[in-house]
C-alpha cells in the first residue's frame, strides 16, 4: 500500500495474570508506540488499539489458586497493566478488555457469521472429564504419570522431569488437579477451523508478504510447509470462562482465547469510535499493522488472518512486525520465578526516568533475534550517551542563549563551511531516523536519533562560541542561530523515543505546535531570529553505582523468594553407576541435517542426522525450544548407541544430548569447537 488515509495499529493483548515486565515493552508496547508517534507527527489519520486479554485456562488456574473469582484477578491486573502503560507514555487512542459487553458481542457476531457460512467443521472426541467437578479438564487441569520416566507429576501435556510431550491420554493413573479424582474419558463436540482446508489462501497471503521481517516471514513459512501442514484447530473449549459459544450446542462451552482475543483490537475500536469504526478495519485504503512478539506470530499471521478472510468483510494485516525475546541478565525472563523488571515497579523506584528506560529498551530491542537487558548497560547508556551528549548539548545551548543573548534567538550570518556540514549531518541523521522507522528497524532509528545530538555535541565544540564570543561576537550569533535550530530539530525528532524529553524540550524552546516533522524535513530554519526562548532545566541526571546494585540486589532477593515459594531445586543425584556401566555409552559428535515436526506432536522433532558412521533418525522432544530451521547444521554430541525405540509412529536411532537451565530452557550440549563426525566424546 504506497499511500494509506489512514493506519489501525494494534499491540498484543496483554494476559491478564500479572504486571507487565520489560520483556512485554520491548517485544510490542515500545515498538508500537515509537511508530504510532512518528505516524503523528508525519499528520497522519492513526488509531492505535489494545487491551487486556481477560480469557483463557491461565486465569481461572490463577482464581482457583488464589480462592477468588476470574473476574477479580481480571480486574486486578488489567488496572495495574493500563496504568503502568499509560505512565510509560505508552500511547493508545483507546485501551479496552475482553470481558467488556461491546467485545463479546463482536466476538460472538464474528463466530455466528463464520458458523452461518459452513466455516467450522463439527468434530465430536473424546476429552477427560472431572465427574466430581462436573467439567471438562484441560491439559494443565491433569496430572499423573509420566509413561517415559515414571515421574508423578507429570501434566496432560508435558512431563516437566523429562521433557517428554505428552496427550492427557498417554498419563499412568490421571487424577484430576481440580478435585484429585480419577478422570473418566467423555465425548464432546467443539467446531474446528479446518486450517489445512484454507492453507492454500493463507499461503498466498503469506507470499504476498515476503517482504515481512525474516523471522516472521520465516516462521510462517515453517509452519506451512511442515510435513503434515496446517492442521484443524478447535475454537471452542469445554469451560466456563470466556465468551460462550453464541449458537445452538454450545451449551457450557466458550470461545477459544485465541479466536476471540484478536477480535479485541475490533470491538475496542467499536467503543472508542462508535458508528464510524468501520472505516479503520473494513476500508482498503487502511493499512493494518500488527505488533506482537515472536510467541504470537502465528496467531497473527495465520489464525486471525484466516478467521478475518473466512469472514469476508475485513482486511487483512500488511505488517505483522514481531520482536523476538528480551532476557534479563544473560538469563530469560520468568514471571513464575520472578525473574523481571517490572514496569510499575520501576516506575516506582525511578521517578521521573521513563524515558531513561525507553532509550535503554530502543537500544537493545530484540527486533531479529533475542538480546539481553542488564543494569549494568542501563546505567551506561543513560550516563555516556543521554547525559553526556544529548542532555550536554541541549544544556549548553540553552545556558549560551540565556548568557548572550537573554534567550532572545540570534540574528545568522552567511553560512560557513562549517556551518554547512553540520547541517549536512542533521539532516543525513533525520534521513536515517525516518528511514529506518518506516522498515520498523528501531535500533538503527535511535542511532539516527543520536546522531543529530552528536552532530550538534561536534559542532559546538569545534566551533567554541564561548571563545568567538570575546573574539568574533557575530561569528557566536551565527553559531548559536544554528545550534538552536539542530535543538530544535533534535526535540521534534525525539517525540517518539523519548516523549517526556521531547515534551520538556518543546518547553524550553517555546515551540508552537506547528512545528513537527514536515518542518524538519523541510531544513533547520525552524525558528526566526527573534524568537524567545524559555527556562530550562537539565534533561538527565546520571544513574550511580549504588542504584544499579540495588536493582541487581532487588532482583536475585525477589528471584531467591520466588523459587522457595515454588519450591524450584536441582534435581537430586542418580543412583550410582561404575565406570563400566558408563563405558557402555557410545557418545558421537554428529550434525544436524534435516529438521521437521513430528505429527501431531507439537513437542517432538524429527531430525536426520550424520553420526560420521551413517546417517540416522533421531526423534528430539525440543521443538517448543527450537524451530526446525534454527537446529539445522548444528553439531551435537549424540548417544548413539541407544536402543532403538518407536516414538509416535518414528524410530528414533539415538538420543541428543540436552540441559536445561533454571527457566526450563533447553540448550545444546556440544563440542566447544567444530569437530569431525563421528569422533567420539570420552
Amino acid at each position: 500500500m504506497q499511500d494509506p488515509k489512514r493506519y489501525t495499529i494494534t499491540a498484543a493483548l496483554p494476559y491478564a495474570n500479572g504486571p507487565i515486565h520489560i520483556g512485554h515493552l520491548a517485544g510490542c508496547y515500545l515498538p508500537a508506540d515509537i511508530y504510532v508517534r512518528y505516524l503523528r507527527l508525519k499528520g497522519k489519520d492513526v488509531q492505535f488499539m489494545c487491551g487486556s486479554d481477560e480469557h483463557g485456562v491461565a486465569i481461572t488456574m490463577k482464581a482457583r489458586k488464589e480462592g477468588i473469582t476470574p473476574q477479580q484477578v481480571v480486574d486486578r491486573y488489567h488496572g495495574i497493566m493500563k496504568k503502568a502503560l499509560n505512565d510509560f507514555g505508552i500511547s493508545f487512542d483507546h485501551y479496552s478488555r475482553t470481558s467488556s459487553d461491546v467485545h463479546k458481542e463482536t466476538a460472538s457476531e464474528f463466530f455466528r457469521t463464520l458458523y452461518e457460512k459452513g466455516v467450522f467443521d463439527t468434530r465430536e472426541t473424546e476429552q477427560y472429564f472431572d465427574p466430581e467437578a462436573n467439567q471438562f479438564l484441560a491439559d494443565r487441569y491433569i496430572m499423573g504419570t509420566c509413561p517415559v520416566c515414571k515421574h508423578e507429576d507429570a501434566y496432560g501435556d508435558q512431563c516437566e522431569n523429562c521433557g517428554s510431550s505428552l496427550n492427557p491420554t498417554d498419563l499412568i493413573d490421571p487424577r484430576s488437579t481440580l478435585s484429585g479424582a480419577s478422570p473418566i474419558l467423555k465425548k464432546t463436540t467443539n467446531w474446528f477451523l479446518p486450517l489445512d482446508k484454507l492453507a492454500p489462501k493463507i499461503r498466498e497471503f503469506i507470499d504476498q508478504h515476503s517482504d515481512w521481517k525474516s523471522n516472521v516471514y520465516g516462521q510462517c513459512k515453517s509452519w506451512l510447509d511442515a510435513g503434515d501442514g496446517l492442521q484443524p484447530r478447535s475454537m471452542t473449549r469445554d469451560l466456563d470462562w470466556g465468551v460462550p459459544v453464541p449458537v445452538e450446542g454450545g451449551e457450557g462451552k466458550v470461545l477459544y482465547v485465541w479466536f476471540d482475543a484478536p477480535i479485541g483490537y475490533i470491538s475496542a475500536t467499536k467503543e472508542h469510535l462508535g458508528d464510524d469504526w468501520e472505516k479503520w478495519w473494513k476500508s482498503e485504503d487502511t493499512r493494518l499493522i500488527h505488533f506482537i512478539g515472536k510467541d504470537n506470530i502465528v496467531f497473527h499471521c495465520i489464525i486471525f488472518p484466516a478467521i478475518l478472510m473466512e469472514h469476508g468483510e475485513y482486511i487483512l494485516p500488511d505488517n505483522v512486525p514481531a520482536n523476538e525475546f528480551l532476557n534479563l541478565e544473560g538469563k530469560k525472563i520468568s514471571t513464575s520465578r520472578n525473574w523481571a523488571v517490572w514496569l510499575h515497579e520501576y516506575l516506582e523506584d525511578f521517578t521521573g526516568k521513563q524515558d531513561v528506560l525507553r532509550y535503554a529498551l530502543s537500544a537493545s530491542m530484540p527486533e531479529t533475534k533475542d538480546n539481553d537487558f542488564t543494569w549494568g548497560e542501563f546505567q551506561t547508556r543513560n550516563n555516556s550517551e543521554l547525559v553526556a551528549v544529548f542532555g550536554n548539548f541541549v544544556n549548553r545551548v540553552m545556558v549560551l542563549n540565556q548568557k548572550y543573548y537573554d534567550g532572545v534567538l540570534p540574528e545568522a550570518g552567511e553560512w560557513s563551511e562549517a556551518d554547512l556540514n553540520a547541517i549536512q549531518e542533521v539532516k543525513e541523521s533525520i534521513a536515517k531516523l525516518e528511514s529506518s522507522i518506516e522498515k520498523f528497524r528501531f535500533r538503527d532509528a535511535l542511532q539516527g536519533l543520536m546522531g543529530i545530538a552528536r552532530a550538534g555535541n561536534k559542532y559546538l565544540a569545534d566551533e567554541e562560541p564561548w571563545k568567538t564570543q570575546k573574539t568574533d561576537p557575530e561569528r557566536t550569533k551565527t553559531v548559536m542561530h544554528l545550534a538552536t535550530q539542530i535543538t530544535t530539530a533534535l526535540a521534534v525528532a525525539a517525540e517518539p523515543f523519548l516523549p517526556f524529553t521531547s515534551e520538556k524540550m518543546r518547553g524550553f524552546l517555546n515551540l508552537s505546535d506547528d512545528i513537527n516533522w514536515q518542518s524538519i524535513e523541510g531544513g533547520l530554519e525552524l525558528l526566526k531570529a527573534g524568537h524567545e526562548l524559555g527556562k530550562s532545566e537539565l534533561l538527565f541526571e546520571k544513574i550511580e553505582d549504588e542504584q544499579v546494585q540495588g536493582q541487581l540486589k532487588k532482583l536475585e532477593e525477589t528471584a531467591n523468594a520466588a523459587e522457595v515459594d515454588n519450591g524450584v531445586q536441582l534435581e537430586p543425584a542418580k543412583e550410582e553407576a561404575t565406570f563400566d556401566d558408563f563405558m557402555k555409552m557410545d557418545l558421537r559428535a554428529a550434525t544436524i541435517l534435516e529438521a521437521e515436526k513430528v505429527k501431531k506432536a507439537d513437542k517432538l522433532l524429527k531430525l536426520k542426522v550424520d553420526t560420521g558412521l551413517d546417517v540416522r533418525t533421531v526423534v528430539s522432544g525440543i521443538a517448543e525450544h527450537f524451530s526446525p530451521e534454527e537446529v539445522i547444521g548444528k553439531q551435537v554430541c549424540l548417544l548413539a548407541n541407544l536402543a532403538p525405540r518407536k516414538i509416535r509412529g518414528v524410530e528414533s536411532q539415538g538420543m541428543i544430548l540436552m540441559a536445561e537451565d533454571a527457566e526450563g530452557k533447553l540448550v545444546f550440549v556440544r563440542p566447544e569447537q567444530a569437530i569431525e563426525n563421528g569422533m567420539t566424546i570420552r
